[in-house]
């Protein structure tokens, strides 16, 4: 790509097309009041999580993480460890769940 001047042609129809975008009414009136949502549609985050599409490995690192973290809650009794525990249980359920749907064609 080339750091100098566009030949005139096409400064000419950069220009054109410049005029005919501060003409666009619509345009410039969705340029000035358009924001930026911060928050996720919730739309947008179940679609994303119905795609979700697990490897077998994710899953089964996540059931050896959840068996560990089961047994090490039953022995100790630390709430951190079954907090810990509950938290992991239901994304190992939901990816185990998601691998067996992939793989029934569903």
């Amino acid at each position: 790509m080339s750091t100098g001047r566009l030949p005139e042609n096409e400064q000419r129809i950069l220009d054109e097309m410049e005029r005919a975008l501060r003409r666009d009414r619509r345009l410039d009136r969705k340029l000035r009041t358009h924001r930026v949502n911060r928050r996720p549609a919730p739309a947008r985050v179940l679609a994303r999580l119905a795609a979700y599409r697990p490897r077998v490995g994710t899953v089964v690192v996540l059931l050896a993480m959840s068996a560990g973290l089961m047994a090490s809650g039953i022995v100790t009794s630390e709430p951190g460890v079954i907090w810990a525990f509950a938290a992991l249980w239901p994304l190992t359920v939901f990816a185990g769940f998601r691998l067996m749907c992939r793989w029934c064609g569903n």
